[in-house]
């Protein structure tokens, strides 16, 4: 069957954004189907497309997913108001698209809340079997972190929520938290799946040469942080310790934050200002590089700002690639990630705006190579057991197109 799949910020893995979209469409593939992604331009992803655009769009196949891309940029360093803009008008341009494309089933997945309008179009106009999946609560968690406070904007997106999830035939969530975040909504379990973000064993557990960014010296313990810098992050966290270190004394352990975004600049500025030279900022680099990277790491840091919805409403896909590359990680806040590292005991789980207890990890972790690396080959044996890539797509897979041999 044909899946027309909309996700606003698809990325092969030759970009620097996470992939979930481009191996989900791969499974799809190598079950039969076939499957048109419609996307927009994002600073840290590639599309795999390179010709030019025709009337704000272009069109091509990219390792068999035939990919439509719009003329939108979007990037982590925009405001609130420009972001609003690109995701209306990826939305508008996407409703034509499940007007006409063909499809078996649509499927649209956040981030932003508004990849499900053109799904929503597809099943009331065109009767279409429709899969949304929630990536992240919105307007719940926006509303936590502060980020947005109008509560016409609030209560406008809640309608929109509500609407995706009673119009999709079925739903993802991708953790726990989320998927009681959609029943919370009235919509029957039995209606969701939980499919969380996968190990890309076949690209981390293998990677090729392991390098190390300039200034972390073989000798040295690197811990690393690859993803966005932005508010929800909280970074912060990351030079507090690093200062405690410093006080301490500790200068066999780098820290090294991987990305991009829109609190980089301030965190750099304050690095300098506080002569934090542990801390390494490094731009992104494509994920086939970044497993070098993590080969030559020796702890990856899951960072969030304490924010009591992310507990259990995200499913980060840097921790999963630690995992996948047999990094113990390092969590700074409660919840289920925490839960599964010290059930598995393949890290630390230090509390939230503590930073004495995030240095007091990392001195654990230099300090003692043998039990990391316990920690590690235990990180390892959970992504093989409960997250790979390859179970987790069938799951999906199945889900996803049974929906339409049940409408059928």
């Amino acid at each position: 069957m044909h899946v027309l799949y909309f996700h606003q910020h698809f990325s092969t893995p030759q970009g620097a954004a996470g992939t979930r979209s481009y191996e989900m469409a791969q499974a799809l593939l190598r079950e039969g189907h076939s499957v048109t992604m419609v996307c927009g331009s994002y600073a840290q992803g590639t599309t795999g497309l390179t010709g030019p655009f025709a009337k704000g769009r272009r069109r091509g196949l990219v390792d068999g997913i035939d990919v439509i891309e719009f003329n939108l940029d979007y990037g982590n360093h925009m405001g609130f108001v420009q972001r609003l803009g690109v995701f209306a008008k990826f939305a508008i341009g996407s409703i034509g698209v499940a007007l006409r494309e063909p499809a078996d089933v649509v499927f649209a997945t956040t981030t932003p809340l508004t990849a499900g309008i053109p799904g929503i179009f597809a099943r009331w106009l065109r009767r279409k079997p429709f899969v949304f999946e929630v990536r992240d609560l919105w307007p719940e968690l926006p509303r936590a972190m502060g980020v947005i406070t109008n509560p016409v904007v609030l209560w406008l997106m809640s309608v929109l929520e509500w609407v995706s999830y009673r119009s999709a035939d079925r739903l993802v969530g991708l953790s726990p938290g989320i998927v009681d975040g959609i029943a919370a909504r009235g919509v029957d379990r039995a209606r969701i799946a939980m499919v969380p973000n996968g190990c890309d064993l076949d690209l981390f557990a293998a990677p090729g040469e392991a390098w190390r960014p300039k200034g972390a010296g073989d000798e040295q313990l690197l811990a690393i942080f690859t993803g966005t810098h932005g508010p929800a992050n909280g970074l912060g966290a990351t030079l507090d310790a690093a200062a405690v270190l410093k006080a301490r004394g500790r200068a066999d352990i780098k820290i090294a934050l991987v990305g991009q975004g829109r609190d980089k600049a301030d965190l750099q500025a304050r690095a300098q200002a506080e002569n934090l030279d542990n801390i390494l900022f490094i731009d992104p680099v494509p994920k086939t590089q970044l497993a070098g990277l993590m080969a030559g790491a020796d702890l990856g840091m899951q960072i969030l700002r304490n924010v009591p919805a992310f507990y259990y409403g995200t499913s980060p896909n840097k921790f999963f690639d630690y995992i996948s590359a047999g990094l113990p990680v390092l969590n700074n806040y409660p919840g289920w990630l925490a839960g599964l590292i010290a059930d598995n005991d393949c890290g630390f789980a230090v509390p939230p705006d503590d930073p004495n207890a995030f240095a007091d990890a990392l001195i654990a972790a230099a300090d003692d190579r043998t039990a990391l690396l316990r920690k590690g080959k235990k990180a390892h044996a959970l992504a093989e057991s409960a997250f790979s890539r390859a179970r987790l797509s069938t799951d999906w897979v199945n889900w996803v197109t049974c929906t339409a041999k049940r409408q059928g």
